[in-house]
């Protein structure tokens, strides 16, 4: 049994190292931009910030927006207040030229979990911009990420795009350990979009247009899972625009958050990014997330007999295969 399981996690290893390379290759080649500063743009954004009890963060997110080195003219802030029961309320309207929308006291026609889906849903019916952006209340971007954004899209002409997301300076080793993780999603995210082979993106930081939104009927069909309002949406948008995503490699166009202050939190955030792969119909992204779960599995069982079979490691491998 033991020899059937190092030869399990000897093959699976294998696969892994092959799949991280894959990727790795896929990083390298996925084309680097840079942003030109002086170039002027012509697409209207609306950025929409669904918020809930953001009163220490939503300030310094909203001052680095209103910072932007992008034309007043064409861009549209939008700050969904989603129940929250502190003072986000207050800070959205103190900002002048936010449009803030109150989700406590808009009607729906059906009683709906997926409070996120539901409060970008009723900002973009809100909005008027060309291309939508959202990020979270806890984030905070560069001077140059809309326009980063703009003229990828305009360059590209990309329906979908995913930007860059990195947690600000880690000093604990745990935060440095969420950091490394991170980076590597945003690695596999390159690659997956530059291939062509899947969907992966982060809410924190992406842009979609208009027309590829109310081409694919906004959530619909989505909108009975509480998460899911970036990967599953991608996926909509792939089918109905196939090869029109994009991944945006550009550090001017970085949004920072912060990595989970504590280990319950962490699980908590994997859990619930967890909960939305049973919904996941792009089976390609399924295949490599039930190889990434087996090896891990097998890794941590693998530590834990290691205790129990000390010097067993090569020598059990080798007796199995010679009595086959």
């Amino acid at each position: 049994m033991l020899g059937i399981f190092l030869t399990a996690f000897i093959l699976l290893s294998l696969a892994y190292a092959v799949l991280i390379s894959f990727y790795f290759r896929g990083w390298k080649d996925s084309p680097e931009t840079s942003t030109m500063k002086e170039s002027p743009v012509n697409t209207r954004i609306s950025v929409i910030i669904p918020a809930r009890n953001e009163e220490h963060h939503l300030p310094k997110l909203l001052k680095a927006i209103f910072s932007q080195y992008y034309p007043d003219q064409l861009l549209e802030v939008i700050v969904v207040d989603d129940h929250s029961e502190d003072q986000t309320a207050a800070i959205a309207k103190s900002f002048k030229g936010v449009y803030y929308i109150d989700m406590s006291v808009q009607s729906t026609d059906k009683i709906s979990t997926a409070y996120k889906k539901r409060a970008i849903e009723t900002a973009i019916r809100h909005s008027h911009g060309e291309l939508i952006v959202t990020t979270d209340a806890d984030c905070e971007p560069g001077p140059y990420w809309l326009l980063s954004l703009a003229q990828a899209y305009e360059h590209t002409g990309a329906q979908m795009l995913a930007g860059p997301v990195a947690f600000r300076s880690a000093f604990s080793l745990f935060s440095q350990f969420q950091s490394l993780d991170f980076m590597t999603m945003q690695g596999i995210t390159a690659a997956v979009l530059h291939f062509k082979i899947g969907t992966m993106c982060n809410g924190a930081n992406l842009a979609y247009t208009r027309k590829a939104f109310d081409t694919v009927a906004g959530f619909q069909g989505i909108d009975h899972i509480a998460s899911g309002d970036d990967m599953l949406l991608m996926y909509k948008i792939e089918k109905s625009f196939p090869g029109s995503l994009s991944y945006l490699k550009n550090k001017e166009a970085i949004v920072y958050t912060e990595p989970m202050s504590t280990l319950t939190s962490f699980f908590h955030q994997r859990i619930r990014w967890a909960s939305k792969a049973s919904h996941f119909k792009d089976k390609r992204i399924v295949a490599v997330l039930a190889l990434v779960l087996m090896y891990n599995l097998h890794f941590l069982v693998g530590t834990a007999l290691a205790f129990f079979f000390p010097n067993c490691g090569f020598t059990c491998f080798w007796r199995f295969w010679r009595k086959l």
